[in-house]
């Protein structure tokens, strides 16, 4: 990996947490049946990776462009709370295993709220 720069985006714990839940989250869903491979294990990768996404590409804009990246970062995020709901509810994924996701998520997502806030 590369050095990272001190004014980067990948300093921020934010960016760090939501790059830990995409991880988590890759390895969780390769559980998931195949017949989902195009279906909700799609949507939850592309939700999970677009937070981190949307951190980084905000953090080289402009300040009123900042808070639009973020707020696309928070609604990722809400999309794959919905979606972990789902899979818990069809028994894609153990209680233990969504309470882990979804504690990352929510602390995660207060993070955002307040750098939106702010």
């Amino acid at each position: 990996m590369q050095e990272i720069q001190k004014n980067s985006y990948q300093n921020l714990i934010v960016w760090q947490k939501s790059m830990d839940l995409v991880e988590m989250l890759y390895k969780t869903t390769g559980n998931f049946p195949k017949s989902e491979l195009f279906g909700l294990v799609s949507q939850m990768r592309r939700a999970a990776v677009s937070i981190p996404s949307n951190i980084a590409e905000g953090s080289r804009r402009l300040k009123t462009e900042k808070m639009h990246f973020l707020r696309i970062a928070f609604g990722s995020g809400s999309e794959l709370e919905t979606q972990l709901g789902i899979a818990l509810r069809l028994d894609f994924i153990s209680k233990e295993e969504s309470a882990k996701l979804i504690s990352l998520l929510e602390e995660i997502l207060k993070m955002l709220n307040k750098m939106i806030q702010y």
